[in-house]
């Protein structure tokens, strides 16, 4: 070794026949132990590996001149201190004693590998092999992985999705197809949002194997609107843009309080964000009254004067239930009328209300049913609550299908769910804190492709989904929720969850912004190690974080079952004979007529 710092040590190896001899342990990622003092040992990972000519003969290099027959090689390898070895094998992250120049280098044995990544875990969780060594196991500390929010990022192609299954069947115990928990059930809680309906099949397996799986998607989802708070409601039909959205607004959070209270008599209290059954229908006949209202001004009225004479003293009693004929507006002393306040103030709302209301794509939003086609009401909120995570069907895996739901309520959607897990995560927690002890039903929420909903820029489309997820990544650990980001493009995810993230799995990155904001968010990751993002195997991945020991190159398995993200082989499909296609059944699904998992 010939120089020492916190950041740099230098072995410098003067025999070519001893690189030689180890050369496959010698590349950059792989690890070296360096002696510090007469017991310890310095675990260090290779950044950096260089040669040069020497002449022998004149003690000069080639360039100065030198006989070619005499020149030799001299070999540079810089490593970063990782963490310390000791004697009885004890390993201890950080480097607080540095080794001296002169100390030896050794490469390290497999034996120690296995030692380090697989035998001083607290809680092991398996994570596949060193790709260094496929002989060595690599665990991480599955309390630290999971209890903090997590990070998987790679282009696409790159085993991204593959990875995210094979670490989730690790944790709910599916193995070859097998469930190896099926004698038990276990208390894993995982709701995933799958963008691209591909996880599904990750997780379908034989009935004899006794798991299963929570699927919900627009035919099978329980999503009331009522269940919205003041930003997704206002998002789903306020147009903020507009002149007069103002009063538009106002009006709207007053029927809907009006109409809660109307239809939860029993309930005190209740405010706009109350969850709690009110029916959208009646409110649009609210605003249609309050936007064509006429105010008799005859002495004595100065009210809401309907067609045949009558005022109307109380709005509730009359303007949710049927629309009103008013009365003309007119100056005339006999039959003196004028508008009311917001007389056609709400035409553009009105309009945006009933074509939401009548796009069928949003039935299961705007009038979900019960199995046995009932229509859900306050009373069915605890079983809203519990198809999300997994009590109606006893399930430890709920995929909530994206793919069916219309893109400009895919925000609403991953909000409210979000939002509602968060909820139930953050009461449950607090009545267990009364009794001094944390929440025993854990909840991982998966985003993939997560820069589709939270996106670090974007408008107003996005508001409530990122207000959502944020509120998760900020506060969520502390109540039993948390994230796993996915993304291919991290640099465009919401840059407020990535910063929440203590450990980070990345696999192959190609393009330039996502690799250098990779890297700038990984502090203790070295530039050599982090010039290895594009040159990742399909598989290979880069962790780091609080659950590994070190920063780590390994490789998952594949997943048995795989998700259903396999790139499609085009030269071999352009090769064989002409196919067929059943066009009638792609258009009655492109339609929404089958089923949209079918």
């Amino acid at each position: 070794m010939t120089d020492s710092s916190p950041s740099l040590v230098r072995i410098e190896i003067g025999n070519a026949e001893d690189f030689e001899r180890h050369k496959s342990k010698l590349g950059v990622g792989q690890y070296l132990l360096i002696a510090s003092g007469n017991n310890l040992h310095l675990l260090a990972t290779i950044t950096a590996v260089r040669a040069s000519h020497i002449d022998r003969s004149r003690g000069a290099d080639l360039e100065d001149g030198g006989d070619a027959d005499s020149v030799s090689f001299r070999f540079q390898i810089d490593t970063q201190p990782i963490g310390t070895l000791s004697e009885d094998g004890e390993f201890v992250r950080g480097s607080h004693a540095l080794p001296v120049p002169t100390e030896h280098a050794y490469v390290t044995p497999s034996e120690v590998l296995s030692g380090i990544f697989s035998k001083q875990i607290k809680s092991p969780f398996s994570f596949g092999t060193l790709s260094i060594a496929p002989d060595v196991k690599f665990e991480i500390d599955g309390d630290r992985f999971f209890s903090k929010h997590i990070a998987i990022v790679g282009s696409t192609g790159s085993g991204k999705s593959c990875a995210v299954a094979k670490i989730l069947q690790t944790v709910v115990g599916i193995e070859s197809k097998t469930n190896t928990h099926k004698m038990a059930q276990r208390n894993s809680h995982i709701v995933i949002f799958d963008i691209h309906a591909e996880y599904a099949a990750a997780f379908r397996l034989e009935e004899t194997e006794n798991f299963t799986l929570n699927l919900l998607d627009v035919d099978t989802l329980w999503l009331p609107y009522w269940l919205m708070n003041a930003q997704e409601l206002e998002e789903m039909f306020i147009e903020s843009n507009e002149i007069n959205s103002h009063n538009q607004v106002s009006q709207f959070r007053h029927a809907v309080v009006r109409n809660k209270r109307r239809h939860n008599l029993g309930l005190s209290n209740i405010s706009f964000d109350t969850p709690v059954y009110f029916s959208i229908d009646e409110v649009v006949t609210y605003l249609e009254n309050m936007n064509a209202e006429v105010i008799g001004k005859l002495p004595g009225e100065g009210k809401p004067k309907l067609e045949n004479g009558t005022l109307v003293s109380e709005r509730d009693t009359c303007y949710f239930d049927t629309l009103q004929t008013f009365v003309v507006s007119s100056t005339a002393a006999a039959t003196k009328a004028s508008n009311g306040p917001f007389h056609g103030e709400f035409d553009r709302l009105i309009l945006r209300l009933r074509t939401r209301l009548a796009d069928p794509r949003l039935r299961f939003l705007f009038y979900p049913k019960k199995q046995d086609g009932s229509q859900l009401s306050t009373g069915d909120f605890a079983d809203v609550v519990r198809q999300f995570i997994g009590y109606l069907t006893k399930s430890n895996v709920s995929i909530v299908d994206l793919s069916g739901i219309p893109f400009e309520v895919l925000s609403i959607v991953v909000s409210l769910i979000s939002r509602m897990i968060f909820d139930f995560g953050f009461h449950y927690s607090k009545g267990r804190h009364v009794s001094g002890e944390v929440s025993d039903v854990p909840i991982m929420v998966v985003c993939e492709e997560a820069h589709n909903y939270v996106p670090r820029s974007g408008g107003a489309q996005y508001d409530s989904s990122r207000k959502s997820i944020e509120r998760i990544a900020k506060e969520g650990r502390k109540y039993g929720v948390t994230l796993m980001v996915v993304s291919q493009r991290p640099s465009e995810v919401s840059e407020t969850i990535f910063s929440q993230c203590s450990n980070f799995i990345s696999l192959r990155l190609t393009n330039a912004v996502d690799q250098s904001y990779i890297k700038s968010l990984l502090p203790d990751l070295s530039a050599g190690i982090g010039d290895l993002l594009p040159n990742l195997g399909q598989g290979e991945f880069l962790t780091v974080g609080d659950a590994p020991l070190m920063p780590t190159v390994g490789r998952f398995a594949l997943p048995v079952p795989e998700p259903h993200s396999r790139s499609v082989n085009y030269l071999q499909e352009w090769s064989v004979g002409w196919r067929e296609v059943d066009f009638d059944y792609v258009i009655e699904r492109w339609r929404g007529k089958a089923l949209l998992g079918g």
